[in-house]
C-alpha cells in the first residue's frame, strides 16, 4: 500500500525555518521532519511513498537524490575522482517525488497523484506532523469499518499547562498535557480509491471532500489518544527537539535503534 505525503505547503508560520526549504525539512535531531515521518510508516512495514511536491520542491528533490551519500560513509580518491559508498545503513524506500503545483490546495495535490497511487487503497498524511499512531490497528479499524475513509482523531496539545484546584489549593499540576477534552484531525488517513469521486478539483480536502464523505456518512474515525504534535511554530520545533534530545521521543517505534543512528 501506498503512502501519500503532502508536503507542498509555504510554511508560512514557520517562516523563520522557511525561507530557505520547505517545512517537512526542518530538521529534527538533525534530521529533516520527514525522514522521521517516514520511519513511522517503514516501522510497520509500509516503505512506498508518494510525496506531493510543491514549495521548494528541489530541496526535497535534492535530499532523497543524494541520500544514500549522505546517510552513509564515503571514500574519496582526488587522484582519479572516484567515490566509494562504505554501507553503513539504507532505508527499504521507495519515493515518488511529485511536484503538484506552487500553491495547490490539500485535495488538488491527491487529485494530482491519482496516476502514480493507482486502483488501490493508499494512506495519506499531512508532512508536518509526528505521532506515534499504529498503523496497523489504524487500517484494521478502516477495514472494519467498511468506509470510504478513515480519518486519525487526536487530542491537540495544550498550547499552557493544566491546573486543577480544591479552592486555594493546586490538587494537579500538569505542565503541557495532551486536552482531555474534544478531538481535532490528526491526519494519518486511509482512503478506498473511491474516494477520488469526491474531489472536485482544487480544493481543500478538509474544506471539500471529507465533509462531503462525513454527509454520506462514508467518513470513519479512528480515535489516536497518543502523542501527536504538529510542527506549526518555532515553540513546537523546539518541544519536538527536547523530545528528542531526552532519547525518548515518543513517535520513535519499536527499540528506536535504526532511527535514532546518526
Amino acid at each position: 500500500m501506498k503512502t501519500v505525503i503532502l508536503a507542498g505547503g509555504l510554511g508560512t508560520r514557520l517562516s523563520e525555518e522557511t525561507n530557505t526549504r520547505p517545512k517537512p525539512m526542518v530538521e529534527i535531531g538533525g534530521r529533516p521532519l520527514l525522514w522521521h515521518l517516514l520511519h513511522i510508516y517503514s516501522y510497520f512495514g509500509f516503505n512506498e511513498f508518494v510525496i506531493a511536491l510543491g514549495y521548494k520542491h528541489e530541496v526535497i528533490k535534492e535530499y532523497f537524490r543524494s541520500f544514500y551519500e549522505h546517510n552513509n560513509d564515503l571514500t574519496v580518491d582526488l587522484a582519479d575522482g572516484t567515490l566509494t559508498v562504505r554501507e553503513r545503513q539504507a532505508e527499504r524506500w521507495r519515493i515518488h517525488l511529485i511536484d503538484t503545483g506552487l500553491n495547490t490546495k490539500t485535495g488538488g495535490r491527491i487529485e494530482l497523484l491519482r496516476e502514480h497511487i493507482g486502483d488501490e487503497r493508499f494512506m495519506c498524511t499531512y508532512g508536518d506532523g509526528l505521532a506515534s499512531v499504529d498503523i496497523r490497528a489504524l487500517i484494521d479499524a478502516h477495514t472494519r469499518s467498511g468506509k470510504l475513509a478513515t480519518l486519525t482523531a487526536v487530542r491537540p496539545p495544550a498550547r499552557f499547562g493544566a491546573l486543577e484546584m480544591d479552592g486555594d489549593l493546586i490538587t494537579s499540576f500538569e505542565e503541557k498535557p495532551q486536552m482531555s477534552e474534544g478531538w481535532v484531525n490528526g491526519g494519518f488517513f486511509v482512503f478506498e480509491p473511491e474516494v477520488f469521486a469526491h474531489i472536485h478539483g482544487d480544493e481543500m480536502l478538509e474544506h471539500g471532500a471529507l465533509p462531503r464523505l462525513s454527509a454520506l456518512r462514508e467518513l470513519n474515525c479512528y480515535r489516536h489518544d497518543g502523542f501527536w504534535q504538529p510542527m506549526d511554530t518555532l515553540r513546537d520545533r523546539r518541544l519536538l527537539e527536547e523530545l528528542w534530545a531526552t532519547g525518548s521521543a515518543p513517535w520513535v517505534l519499536g527499540d528506536g535503534v535504526a532511527a535514532r543512528r546518526p
